[in-house]
């Protein structure tokens, strides 16, 4: 398996700001998370939110989900706790995109066109702390620095794309080659992770894991590898 702040920085790329707790009141919010790792929500005029004020202390719930078929399933769950501070100026475009690839909000526009105005949505980032995951059966807790300095999986956005084609035309192939993997006959099977060490299959509802012999390097490279599982080979 990857480094866990590997994967803990690899999941939050992908997951979706459900709600942000402050003085120990939840309040539903809209956001994403940027490039550096840190969580960005989306404060509309009238929200609580919108009038927070400068570092203030504040834990932001993250989701990852994971479509199958018409179905979303969570992949894990995330708690960034830190504080936040509002977006400076000049990363507004890259924090209202980072929000945009989440959950793209009309709103947005607004917060960058009319940026500092009093009655305009706000983008507010948070500073982190530390990071809480709950993934598969694992969970635990990672610092500021150990989360921040991790890289996500640098194939992450061809692992994605591909998983989503395997899903949805080549299921066929893939249950043959965990069927043969695994000695026995696997009825639903799905593509769950992918990434440059493996691959994790859903297959009947249980979790299981496939190692490449050696990790991808290129995007090329998953796909080969990719491509050995689906074929047997």
């Amino acid at each position: 398996m990857p480094p866990i702040a590997e994967r803990i920085r690899t999941l939050a790329m992908t997951a979706s700001v459900t709600k942000v707790t402050l003085d120990g009141v939840p309040y539903p919010a809209t956001g994403g998370v940027d490039a550096q790792g840190r969580p960005v929500v989306l404060a509309r005029p009238g929200d609580p939110l919108h009038r927070v004020p400068e570092d203030a202390a504040v834990a932001v719930n993250l989701c990852a989900m994971r479509l199958l078929g018409t179905v979303e399933h969570p992949r894990g769950l995330l708690e960034a706790q830190g504080w936040l501070q509002a977006v400076p100026r000049e990363q507004a475009r890259d924090a209202a995109l980072a929000v945009a690839a989440r959950n793209a909000d009309e709103a947005l526009f607004e917060a960058l066109e009319r940026y500092g105005e009093a009655a305009a949505p706000r983008l507010l980032r948070l500073d982190v702390g530390q990071m809480v995951y709950l993934t598969g059966e694992e969970s635990g807790v990672l610092d500021a620095e150990d989360y921040l300095d991790a890289e996500p999986d640098p194939l992450l956005e061809t692992a994605e794309r591909v998983l989503a084609h395997v899903n949805d035309t080549h299921r066929g192939q893939l249950a043959a080659g965990v069927s043969r993997l695994l000695g026995r006959r696997a009825g639903e099977v799905w593509l769950w992770e992918l990434d440059r060490f493996g691959a994790t299959v859903r297959a009947d509802g249980s979790l299981v894991r496939v190692l490449w012999e050696r990790p991808a390097e290129s995007g090329l490279c998953l796909e080969t590898a990719l491509r050995g599982l689906l074929c047997g080979c």
